[in-house]
């Protein structure tokens, strides 16, 4: 990591900050990348959605860079079925004045070390074929495809593929 690093924090987010969290990711939902939202969210309906987090195994962290909300990091519960507990979903969306500035980098490894003691053992990630950032950097994170759904999206009028990667991170 780099010296950024060491003014990046993370906190158990509020509800009274989904505000935050709904603009951030309204700001993906344009470039047609990172999510399959077509239109932007409302805080009114990320509501159940922030209730299905808890700090002990399915955290949602503010990430903060010098003491400023620059993203969100989150897990989720994968496929809703006990006897997939120890797998979650990892959702990363970073403010656009900070992308590239390596904040989803190291917010992404704090998560794995928490998952990790958490006894969780695998994380995936459901990326679009056409988002070559985000595949980078999670392959660069050591995540591998392990699933391939072409054409399952389509987002103005253009068919997209969906890339699953997976990462094991039992000790």
């Amino acid at each position: 990591m780099n010296n950024l690093t060491k003014n990046i924090r993370f906190s158990d987010a509020k509800e009274s900050e989904l505000p935050f969290i709904v603009e951030v990711y309204n700001q993906t939902i344009a470039s047609r990348m990172v999510t399959a939202d077509t239109l932007p969210i409302t805080v009114d309906s990320r509501h159940n959605w922030y209730h299905s987090h808890n700090p002990q195994t399915r955290p949602l962290w503010i990430i903060w860079l010098n003491d400023l909300p620059c993203g969100w990091i989150s897990l989720s519960t994968f496929y809703g079925r006990p006897a997939y507990d120890k797998t979650v979903e990892i959702s990363l969306y970073i403010h656009s004045d900070y992308r590239g500035q390596k904040v989803g980098q190291y917010a992404a490894y704090k998560l794995e070390q928490f998952a990790q003691q958490q006894g969780i053992e695998t994380i995936l990630s459901y990326i679009f074929g056409h988002n070559a950032p985000s595949l980078a950097l999670f392959k660069k994170l050591g995540y591998e495809q392990w699933g391939h759904l072409p054409k399952v999206a389509e987002l103005d009028k253009i068919k997209r593929d969906l890339i699953i990667l997976g990462k094991s991170i039992i000790k």
